[in-house]
């Protein structure tokens, strides 16, 4: 029986919906708090986020611009999260803890350079839409 209960897992409390999103946006904070190259992607976003306004966008076009922004966001979020728990699980350095933060740091410099290839594109279309 005591064998039985090591194995168990502690049980969990309920967590509000209130409280989820409080915890999700003490994540985003500390991410916003602590990654340099999160405030550089907030600043690029709204930046983009003006130029689309004034370029009139279409929705599809926004939608496409949204989903780029969400999604580097996501990226550096993630790449974060993978840190911690590097830092974690592996204090000391280890080469294998390099290459993990390597490849998450990797995910996001592929995804913002697509992201910032299909916003050329967008913007490209809309500038020859209204100027051409």
């Amino acid at each position: 029986m005591e064998e039985q209960q090591k194995h168990e897992a502690p049980e969990k409390k309920r967590t509000s919906l209130k409280d989820a999103f409080g915890f999700a946006f003490e994540g985003i904070g500390y991410t916003i708090r602590t990654q340099h190259n999160m405030r550089i992607h907030l600043v690029i976003a709204a930046c983009v986020l003006v130029l689309s306004f004034f370029l009139r966008l279409t929705p599809i076009e926004w939608a496409i611009i949204l989903i780029c922004i969400g999604l580097v966001l996501m990226t550096e979020m993630l790449n974060t999260a993978i840190e911690a728990i590097i830092d974690l699980i592996s204090p000391e350095y280890h080469p294998l803890a390099k290459i993990a933060k390597d490849i998450g740091a990797g995910m996001v410099v592929v995804f913002s350079a697509l992201a910032a290839i299909i916003g050329c594109i967008v913007f490209f279309i809309a500038v020859l839409r209204l100027f051409g």
